[in-house]
Protein backbone atom coordinates (compact mmCIF):
# COMPACT_ATOMS: atom_id res chain seq x y z
CA UNK A 1 0.00 0.00 0.00
CA UNK A 2 2.69 2.03 -1.06
CA UNK A 3 0.34 4.76 -2.88
CA UNK A 4 -2.66 4.81 0.70
CA UNK A 5 -4.41 7.71 0.58
CA UNK A 6 -3.16 9.20 -2.71
CA UNK A 7 -5.28 10.17 -5.77
CA UNK A 8 -3.51 10.05 -9.50
CA UNK A 9 -4.91 11.20 -12.73
CA UNK A 10 -3.20 8.73 -15.25
CA UNK A 11 -3.65 9.67 -19.18
CA UNK A 12 -4.88 7.77 -21.67
CA UNK A 13 -5.35 4.49 -18.71
CA UNK A 14 -8.90 3.36 -21.00
CA UNK A 15 -6.09 0.26 -21.98
CA UNK A 16 -3.02 -1.39 -22.31
CA UNK A 17 0.15 0.01 -20.27
CA UNK A 18 -1.99 2.68 -18.67
CA UNK A 19 -4.87 0.21 -17.76
CA UNK A 20 -1.86 -2.12 -15.89
CA UNK A 21 -0.67 1.18 -14.26
CA UNK A 22 -4.17 2.02 -13.00
CA UNK A 23 -4.72 -1.66 -11.83
CA UNK A 24 -1.63 -1.49 -9.63
CA UNK A 25 -2.09 2.03 -8.38
CA UNK A 26 -5.38 0.74 -7.02
CA UNK A 27 -4.23 -2.02 -5.12
CA UNK A 28 -1.47 0.16 -4.37
CA UNK A 29 -4.05 2.27 -2.01
CA UNK A 30 -4.83 5.15 -4.76
CA UNK A 31 -7.90 6.74 -5.54
CA UNK A 32 -7.51 6.82 -9.70
CA UNK A 33 -8.69 9.15 -12.44
CA UNK A 34 -8.64 7.71 -15.28
CA UNK A 35 -8.47 9.72 -19.02
CA UNK A 36 -9.27 8.37 -22.43
CA UNK A 37 -10.40 9.98 -25.26
CA UNK A 38 -12.58 7.68 -27.09
CA UNK A 39 -12.91 4.38 -25.54
CA UNK A 40 -15.46 5.04 -22.79
CA UNK A 41 -16.77 1.80 -21.81
CA UNK A 42 -13.34 0.65 -21.20
CA UNK A 43 -12.44 3.89 -19.14
CA UNK A 44 -15.53 2.10 -17.22
CA UNK A 45 -14.18 -1.02 -16.64
CA UNK A 46 -10.78 -0.02 -15.76
CA UNK A 47 -12.87 2.41 -13.19
CA UNK A 48 -14.70 -0.25 -11.91
CA UNK A 49 -11.53 -2.19 -11.23
CA UNK A 50 -10.34 0.02 -9.17
CA UNK A 51 -13.30 0.32 -7.39
CA UNK A 52 -13.24 -3.52 -6.28
CA UNK A 53 -10.30 -3.13 -5.12
CA UNK A 54 -11.87 -0.25 -2.26
CA UNK A 55 -10.71 2.43 -3.87
CA UNK A 56 -12.20 5.62 -5.14
CA UNK A 57 -12.25 6.05 -9.67
CA UNK A 58 -13.95 8.84 -11.80
CA UNK A 59 -13.46 8.51 -15.60
CA UNK A 60 -12.65 11.82 -17.33
CA UNK A 61 -12.55 11.98 -21.44
CA UNK A 62 -9.85 14.43 -22.81
CA UNK A 63 -7.45 14.88 -25.54
CA UNK A 64 -4.24 15.86 -23.92
CA UNK A 65 -3.06 18.18 -26.98
CA UNK A 66 -5.84 19.98 -26.03
CA UNK A 67 -5.51 22.65 -22.94
CA UNK A 68 -8.89 23.06 -22.23
CA UNK A 69 -9.52 19.20 -22.40
CA UNK A 70 -6.45 18.91 -20.12
CA UNK A 71 -7.63 21.92 -17.92
CA UNK A 72 -11.42 20.02 -17.41
CA UNK A 73 -10.31 17.32 -16.58
CA UNK A 74 -7.85 17.76 -14.02
CA UNK A 75 -10.32 20.40 -12.51
CA UNK A 76 -12.86 17.64 -12.59
CA UNK A 77 -10.51 15.31 -10.74
CA UNK A 78 -9.61 18.02 -7.95
CA UNK A 79 -13.10 18.73 -7.37
CA UNK A 80 -14.51 15.05 -7.38
CA UNK A 81 -11.51 12.74 -5.88
CA UNK A 82 -9.28 15.80 -4.19
CA UNK A 83 -5.81 17.41 -4.96
CA UNK A 84 -4.07 15.45 -6.98
CA UNK A 85 -0.93 13.82 -6.01
CA UNK A 86 0.31 11.65 -8.82
CA UNK A 87 0.51 12.30 -12.58
CA UNK A 88 1.24 9.62 -14.87
CA UNK A 89 1.39 11.03 -18.87
CA UNK A 90 0.76 7.68 -20.50
CA UNK A 91 -1.28 8.59 -23.49
CA UNK A 92 0.48 8.13 -26.47
CA UNK A 93 -0.40 6.95 -30.01
CA UNK A 94 2.03 4.69 -33.07
CA UNK A 95 2.17 5.18 -36.22
CA UNK A 96 4.30 2.74 -38.59
CA UNK A 97 5.43 5.21 -41.74
CA UNK A 98 8.90 4.74 -44.13
CA UNK A 99 10.31 8.30 -43.72
CA UNK A 100 10.01 9.99 -47.21
CA UNK A 101 6.14 8.85 -46.90
CA UNK A 102 5.81 10.51 -43.56
CA UNK A 103 3.12 13.74 -44.12
CA UNK A 104 2.98 16.87 -42.25
CA UNK A 105 -0.37 15.91 -40.37
CA UNK A 106 1.48 12.48 -39.27
CA UNK A 107 4.15 14.19 -37.86
CA UNK A 108 1.82 16.92 -36.26
CA UNK A 109 -0.90 15.01 -34.47
CA UNK A 110 1.62 12.53 -33.26
CA UNK A 111 3.83 14.94 -31.62
CA UNK A 112 0.86 16.57 -30.49
CA UNK A 113 -0.41 13.69 -28.29
CA UNK A 114 3.16 11.93 -27.54
CA UNK A 115 5.50 15.13 -26.66
CA UNK A 116 3.57 18.61 -26.33
CA UNK A 117 0.57 16.30 -24.50
CA UNK A 118 2.82 15.86 -21.43
CA UNK A 119 3.59 19.58 -21.14
CA UNK A 120 0.07 21.26 -20.88
CA UNK A 121 -0.86 18.55 -18.14
CA UNK A 122 2.28 18.62 -16.36
CA UNK A 123 1.86 22.97 -16.37
CA UNK A 124 -1.56 22.94 -15.62
CA UNK A 125 -0.92 20.24 -12.75
CA UNK A 126 1.89 21.67 -11.59
CA UNK A 127 0.39 25.62 -11.46
CA UNK A 128 -2.02 24.36 -9.34
CA UNK A 129 -0.21 21.67 -6.76
CA UNK A 130 2.85 24.48 -6.66
CA UNK A 131 -0.05 27.36 -5.74
CA UNK A 132 -1.73 25.00 -2.96
CA UNK A 133 1.71 24.34 -1.70
CA UNK A 134 1.66 20.76 -2.29
CA UNK A 135 4.18 18.40 -3.05
CA UNK A 136 3.71 15.64 -5.73
CA UNK A 137 4.87 13.05 -8.29
CA UNK A 138 4.97 13.31 -12.20
CA UNK A 139 5.43 10.38 -14.43
CA UNK A 140 6.18 10.41 -17.96
CA UNK A 141 5.94 7.05 -20.25
CA UNK A 142 8.49 6.87 -22.64
CA UNK A 143 9.38 3.86 -25.04
CA UNK A 144 12.25 1.52 -25.98
CA UNK A 145 12.06 3.56 -28.62
CA UNK A 146 14.30 6.37 -26.97
CA UNK A 147 16.64 4.00 -27.33
CA UNK A 148 16.47 1.64 -30.50
CA UNK A 149 15.81 2.32 -33.55
CA UNK A 150 12.55 0.53 -35.73
CA UNK A 151 11.75 1.15 -39.16
CA UNK A 152 9.00 3.98 -39.90
CA UNK A 153 9.74 4.93 -35.99
CA UNK A 154 11.54 8.57 -37.36
CA UNK A 155 8.41 10.79 -36.17
CA UNK A 156 7.89 8.58 -33.32
CA UNK A 157 11.07 7.97 -31.56
CA UNK A 158 12.26 11.52 -31.41
CA UNK A 159 8.88 12.23 -29.08
CA UNK A 160 9.79 9.47 -26.80
CA UNK A 161 13.60 10.46 -26.77
CA UNK A 162 12.58 13.84 -25.87
CA UNK A 163 10.43 13.01 -22.72
CA UNK A 164 13.74 12.50 -21.48
CA UNK A 165 14.92 16.21 -22.20
CA UNK A 166 11.19 17.49 -20.70
CA UNK A 167 12.15 15.19 -17.53
CA UNK A 168 15.92 16.69 -16.83
CA UNK A 169 14.74 20.11 -17.86
CA UNK A 170 11.08 19.93 -15.63
CA UNK A 171 12.74 18.22 -12.61
CA UNK A 172 15.32 21.03 -12.51
CA UNK A 173 12.31 23.70 -12.06
CA UNK A 174 9.92 22.16 -10.55
CA UNK A 175 11.93 19.49 -8.12
CA UNK A 176 12.53 22.36 -5.82
CA UNK A 177 8.74 23.13 -5.53
CA UNK A 178 7.77 19.93 -4.24
CA UNK A 179 7.16 17.85 -7.38
CA UNK A 180 9.38 15.35 -8.81
CA UNK A 181 9.55 14.34 -12.33
CA UNK A 182 10.76 10.80 -13.50
CA UNK A 183 10.24 8.96 -16.99
CA UNK A 184 9.59 5.58 -17.34
CA UNK A 185 10.46 3.65 -21.08
CA UNK A 186 8.79 0.30 -21.62
CA UNK A 187 10.39 -2.00 -24.05
CA UNK A 188 8.11 -4.66 -25.98
CA UNK A 189 4.82 -4.84 -23.49
CA UNK A 190 2.31 -7.50 -24.76
CA UNK A 191 -0.65 -5.30 -25.21
CA UNK A 192 -3.23 -4.51 -28.29
CA UNK A 193 -1.16 -1.72 -29.55
CA UNK A 194 1.63 -4.82 -30.09
CA UNK A 195 -0.56 -7.42 -30.89
CA UNK A 196 0.70 -7.39 -34.78
CA UNK A 197 4.17 -8.06 -33.02
CA UNK A 198 3.20 -10.96 -30.54
CA UNK A 199 1.58 -12.45 -33.63
CA UNK A 200 4.34 -12.50 -36.31
CA UNK A 201 6.38 -15.29 -36.73
CA UNK A 202 8.53 -12.92 -38.76
CA UNK A 203 9.64 -10.48 -36.44
CA UNK A 204 9.18 -12.11 -32.76
CA UNK A 205 11.70 -14.65 -32.35
CA UNK A 206 14.14 -12.06 -33.72
CA UNK A 207 12.91 -8.95 -31.14
CA UNK A 208 12.71 -11.60 -28.35
CA UNK A 209 16.28 -12.94 -29.03
CA UNK A 210 17.81 -9.11 -28.62
CA UNK A 211 15.27 -9.10 -24.82
CA UNK A 212 17.26 -10.69 -22.07
CA UNK A 213 14.78 -12.16 -19.66
CA UNK A 214 13.40 -13.89 -23.64
CA UNK A 215 9.96 -12.45 -23.25
CA UNK A 216 7.82 -9.79 -23.94
CA UNK A 217 6.29 -7.67 -20.54
CA UNK A 218 3.28 -6.71 -18.70
CA UNK A 219 1.54 -3.71 -18.54
CA UNK A 220 1.31 -4.28 -15.00
CA UNK A 221 5.10 -4.99 -14.75
CA UNK A 222 5.52 -1.22 -16.30
CA UNK A 223 2.88 -0.32 -13.45
CA UNK A 224 5.08 -1.58 -10.83
CA UNK A 225 7.94 0.73 -11.85
CA UNK A 226 5.83 3.60 -11.85
CA UNK A 227 4.24 3.33 -8.47
CA UNK A 228 7.90 2.71 -7.21
CA UNK A 229 8.55 6.41 -8.93
CA UNK A 230 5.36 7.60 -7.57
CA UNK A 231 6.12 6.65 -3.76
CA UNK A 232 7.77 8.09 -0.98
CA UNK A 233 10.16 5.73 -0.77
CA UNK A 234 11.51 7.02 -4.37
CA UNK A 235 11.86 10.26 -2.88
CA UNK A 236 15.19 11.14 -3.77
CA UNK A 237 14.86 9.96 -6.93
CA UNK A 238 14.29 13.06 -9.77
CA UNK A 239 14.84 14.23 -13.35
CA UNK A 240 15.80 10.18 -13.60
CA UNK A 241 14.62 7.67 -17.40
CA UNK A 242 14.35 4.18 -16.63
CA UNK A 243 14.05 1.51 -19.15
CA UNK A 244 11.62 -1.39 -18.09
CA UNK A 245 12.38 -3.44 -21.08
CA UNK A 246 13.62 -6.99 -19.99
CA UNK A 247 17.28 -6.27 -21.09
CA UNK A 248 16.34 -5.08 -24.57
CA UNK A 249 18.01 -1.41 -24.26
CA UNK A 250 21.17 -2.97 -23.51
CA UNK A 251 21.08 -5.13 -26.00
Amino acid sequence: MRLKGKIALITGASRGIGRGIAEIFAEEGADVAVNYVSAAAKADDVAAYVRSKGRRAITVPGDVAVRADVESMVERTWKELGPIDILVNNAGIETIVPFLELTDDQWTRLTDVNLRGPWPCSQVYCGRAIAEGRKGSIVHIGSIQAAKVLPGRTHYAPTKLGLEALTRNMSAEVTPLGIRVNCVHPGLIETDMTDWVMKSPDLLPGILAQISVGRAGQPREVGTAVAYFSSDEASYLTGQSIHVDGGWAGK
